[in-house]
C-alpha cells in the first residue's frame, strides 16, 4: 500500500526557512508526478508546488519565487524548500502522489501522507 510521510515541519519566524521532505515507498515513484499541498485552519486545501516525472515544476502564485520543489528518485523523495516564509503561509503541509506521470490536473492528486505542522511567527 502506499505511504508518504512528511517531515521538516515547525516554527519559524517570517523571513526565514525550513525544507520539507516527503519520502514515499509502495510505488513506483518515478511513474508518479508529485505534488504538495496546504491547508490553513478554517481553509480549503489549496495546491503549493509539483514536480513531475521529468522534474518539470508547476508552482501557486502565492509561492513562486519563495518556494522550490524537487525529486530525488533514488531516494523516492520530493522535497519542497521554503524561502522568506510569512504568516500566510501557516499551514498543515501535505504531500501527494498522482497517479498520472505528469500531474497537470488536481484530481489527479489521489494519495496524502499525514501532513506537517509549518507555523510562521509574525
Amino acid at each position: 500500500q502506499v505511504q508518504l510521510v512528511e517531515s521538516g515541519g515547525g516554527l519559524v519566524q517570517a523571513g526565514g526557512s525550513l525544507r520539507l521532505s516527503c519520502v514515499a515507498s509502495g510505488l513506483t515513484f518515478s511513474r508518479h508526478a508529485m505534488g504538495w499541498f496546504r491547508q490553513a485552519p478554517g481553509k480549503e486545501r489549496e495546491f503549493v508546488a509539483a514536480v513531475d516525472y521529468s522534474d518539470r515544476t508547476y508552482y501557486a502564485d502565492s509561492v513562486k519565487g519563495r518556494f522550490a520543489t524537487s525529486r530525488d528518485n533514488a531516494k523516492n523523495t520530493v522535497t519542497l524548500q521554503m524561502n522568506n516564509l510569512n504568516p500566510d503561509d501557516t499551514a498543515v503541509y501535505y504531500c501527494s502522489a498522482a497517479v498520472t506521470i505528469t500531474g497537470r490536473e488536481l484530481r489527479d492528486y489521489q494519495t496524502w501522507g499525514q501532513g506537517t505542522q509549518v507555523t510562521v511567527a509574525s
